[in-house]
């Protein structure tokens, strides 16, 4: 069983206004999608963005978008530096291809010897 995180990779507060309440504080969060299992754990390129305001917990989707708020998330998104993608295993996986060659390896020498 995988399980998906987004990972946030940057946050930033914009001084736009919000279309559904006017407030003047929003918050773009730019998040990396990271996958765990018990073997390995994966980092995609996957990038996703979401714009909340601060007042009345609205997510502000790109239909909304104000001229202001697109050139804002423009120049945020030219900042974001997300991670390499990457797989990397776990010390089980590890462990568990050492037993199997370590299996084959006796069972190898044991058919060799004549006890098998």
């Amino acid at each position: 069983m995988a399980k998906s995180k987004k990972i946030v990779i940057k946050e930033g507060e914009i001084t736009n206004h919000c279309p559904v309440c006017f407030n003047i504080k929003l918050k773009i969060t730019f998040y990396q999608q990271h996958t765990f299992t018990a073997f390995y754990h994966k980092t995609t390129d996957e990038v996703t963005h979401e714009i909340k305001c601060k007042k009345c917990y609205s997510i502000i989707y790109p239909v909304d978008w104000t001229d202001d708020i697109e050139r804002v998330y423009e120049y945020y998104n030219k900042l974001v530096v997300p991670e390499r993608s990457s797989l990397r295993f776990t010390t089980l996986f590890f462990v568990l291809i050492l037993l199997v060659l370590g299996l084959i390896g006796g069972g190898i020498y044991l058919y060799l010897e004549g006890f098998i």
